[in-house]
Parts: structure tokens; sequence; C-alpha cells
């Protein structure tokens, strides 16, 4: 593993990506940043972070073993190294909401953004951007986000959170190349958010939908049992689960 560390930058994903392009990368390669510019979470959303207080990261590996179909098994495996990360530091009541962030008591304390690289049809690499809220206590009141250090009140050495979170990435990595992707699936669906439970979701049209949340295709898509016992799957563009 190659880590780099940056004072600031536009954004950790978009660094390796161009790094990538010009053929100046080498396998698992980590970028680190204090202060992203113009950081990205999912949807084309913004990632907004205090400078210096959380970490922002992007990972780069190269990943042949995966067919295109199979990609969010990488979506899947990252959240889990995030997760894991955090319950060996007692962090309280913690999920996956669909696809990638990871939550406590309901709050988003961390995002993830998965990239792939598509070769000649084939899954080459992965870049999977993290955005984990640590040391920031404030946050925009219209958003239900929280840090560790608003939920233990301990101040994080965030070199010491980076390294635990990197020794988890490279484990759930390993499960990857080994192709124990049941295993990675079983673990994702033990933690996701409100499956089971009764759900309000909207539609592309503001659609309130009603439904249980039983579970992700192996292709990344939501499925929900509707009202009328039927069982359908949604992406990302079709449906956001409203709590």
């Amino acid at each position: 593993m190659h880590l780099i560390k940056l004072n600031a930058i536009d954004s950790t994903n978009s660094y390796l990506r161009k790094r990538y392009l010009d053929g100046d990368l080498q396998d698992f390669t980590v970028v680190s940043a204090a202060e992203q510019t113009s950081g990205r979470g999912q949807m084309g959303t913004v990632w907004e972070s205090d400078p210096g207080k959380n970490l922002m990261l992007s990972v780069f590996k190269k990943i042949d073993c995966l067919a295109i179909e199979q990609q969010f098994y990488v979506s899947m495996a990252s959240s889990l190294a995030v997760l894991k990360t955090l319950k060996k530091k007692q962090i309280p009541s913690l999920s996956v909401k669909w696809p990638n962030d990871i939550l406590s008591d309901n709050r988003k304390i961390c995002g993830v953004l998965i990239e792939s690289i598509i070769r000649k049809q084939k899954l080459d690499a992965i870049i999977v951007g993290i955005g984990l809220n640590v040391n920031q206590t404030t946050f925009n009141k219209n958003f239900p986000a929280s840090s560790l250090k608003n939920l233990t009140g301990v101040n994080y050495n965030l070199d010491e959170v980076l390294h635990d979170l990197l020794e988890e990435v490279k484990h759930y990595v390993s499960l990857l190349v080994e192709s124990k992707l049941d295993e990675i699936s079983q673990e994702y669906h033990q933690h996701l958010f409100r499956k089971e439970k009764p759900s309000t979701f909207k539609d592309q049209n503001d659609n309130l939908i009603m439904g249980f949340i039983k579970g992700v295709s192996n292709s990344g898509r939501l499925q929900v049992l509707l009202e009328d016992e039927v069982l359908k799957e949604f992406d990302m563009k079709e449906i956001k689960l409203m709590y």
C-alpha cells in the first residue's frame, strides 16, 4: 500500500483518476487530504467537511476478479470496512443505509463514493472515496449528520483512525480477491438500515411510496416489498429512502 498525504486537493477521487490516466499510479495507492475543495458524494452531491477535522481519502485498487455486473460487491465491502473500523471504536447503533452511507443513531457519519474504471468492456480497477466525520462538531441543521467526536466526546487522532480503516480495507479487499462474495453480502445485509421495517420512499416524481426493505440485489438495486405485496427493485435514480 502506497500512502500519499496532501494538505488540500479538489477531490481525492479525481486526483487518483488523473494519475491513473497518466499511467503514473501503482496498485493500492491511497491519497488522503486535510481539505477537499470540491469533494463529491453520490448522485453529484457535494461532500462538505471542515478542514483538518475529518478523514477524506480515496483508495485505488486494480481489481480484475469481478465481472462488471458484480461491481456492487466493492460498495458492500467498502461500507463494511468503515463499519468494522467504527465498531472497534465502540461507536453505537451502526448501520449501512443503501447504498453505502454509514449511520449511527440514524445520523450519517460517513459517505462512500465508488468509481469503476472499465477497460475493453471489463472491470479494470476501482477508486473508493471515503469521507468520515471524525472531529467536526457542527453540521448543517437541515442534514442529519454527526461525527465520532459528537457520539463519544473523544477527540481522535486522525492518523490512528486512518491506519485502522486501511487495515479493514485490506481485509475486505482480500475477501473480494478470494471471491468470498456471499460472505460479504451476508454481512452487508446484517447491517442494512431499516431492513424488514416499514419505510417511506420518494420516487422520481416526488410521490411517496410505502414498503419494506427486503434486501439489495447483487447488482446493487434496492429490493422493496410494496403495499400490494409486489417485490420491486429500484436503482439510486429511481427511489430515495425518507426514513
